[in-house]
């Protein structure tokens, strides 16, 4: 895939499996170049770790065959952001891992995940 003449798999980002798995086969899509926030990434490379969250889904669904997924980014102190260069968390998720997995997301902040 090309985006603004950049192989963006190649020369933009990469992806890893995460050091530190939430879930067995969880994975990071993460820029070369060091930005702390997904919105200091440029529109290229944003475009780049999108495409490694689509390419992680279909080796993890070939490999782990989960049952759903959660994506997502930590930007900031405030927002659980331990690691200040960004990277996009792909986690996949098992029928069972939790008791009640209704909020996704929104567990973040446990006394909101239910609504």
């Amino acid at each position: 895939m090309q985006v603004n003449g950049y192989n963006t798999l190649r020369d933009l980002a990469y992806a890893r499996y995460d050091l530190y798995p939430v879930s067995p086969g969880h994975q990071l899509a993460i820029p070369f170049r060091h930005v702390a926030s997904f919105f200091e990434a440029t529109e290229a490379e944003q475009a780049a770790l999108l495409s490694l969250v689509h390419d992680a889904r279909r080796l993890l669904d070939e490999r782990y065959a989960p049952d759903g997924y959660n994506i997502g980014v930590n930007i900031g102190a405030a927002a659980g952001q331990s690691v200040m260069h960004l990277h996009l968390h792909v986690i996949p998720r098992y029928a069972g891992d939790m008791d009640d997995p209704k909020g996704g997301v929104r567990g973040v902040i446990p006394e909101k995940r239910g609504y």
